[in-house]
């Protein structure tokens, strides 16, 4: 993916033309502005459950769900459908936030480019005009090469000094229904 800084080094424009925001930038926003602003962990909450969660994201509403019916044997995985009340969600959180379909939207995935970058391209299709993603996602980019080569150890949230933690606020966890 190729990235080219914008003023102030705050975001960054990838090649589709997608809006990003690196992990310190993200924060800073939150820091400054936070209450206008939505932040949404757009993984899979079994995912976060695993790898881990910062308390800073307003919900976690997945944009794509694992598929435990489908099995992908050429990609050793499950397939990932789209959530179809993504839209839905994210029209709830900003309202229980009182903001408006204007607000700055910040998704956030594992690794930037996955579901970070595709959930916030659809949020601007569907009329969200102020959707960004977070470049490098929650966990960053792989090693490659050493001894921990493949191991997600390079810039990204968790690996940034930013808050996280493996324990997960289950309030703000995605669930199927309400009484889940």
């Amino acid at each position: 993916m190729a990235l080219s800084v914008v003023p102030l080094g705050l975001s960054a424009e990838t090649a589709s033309g997608q809006s990003g925001l690196s992990v310190e930038a993200t924060y800073k926003l939150l820091q400054e502005q936070g209450e206008k602003i939505l932040f949404i962990d757009v993984r899979d909450p079994v995912e976060i459950q695993f790898v881990g969660f910062t308390d800073l994201v307003d919900v976690n509403i997945p944009f794509l769900l694992v598929d435990r019916e489908k099995w992908i044997s050429s990609k050793s995985r499950f397939a990932m459908e789209r959530n179809e009340a993504f839209l839905e969600g994210v029209a709830k959180a900003l309202a229980a936030k009182g903001l408006g379909r204007e607000a700055r939207i910040i998704t956030m995935c594992r690794s930037g480019s996955g579901r970070g970058e595709p959930s916030a391209s659809y949020l601007r299709e569907s009329g969200y005009p102020n959707a960004y993603f977070v470049i490098h996602g929650f966990q960053g980019d792989k090693l490659t090469e050493g001894l921990l080569e493949g191991f997600r150890l390079k810039n990204g949230w968790q690996n940034s000094g930013l808050p996280w933690s493996y324990e997960v606020n289950g309030a703000k966890i995605h669930r199927p229904s309400p009484e889940g």
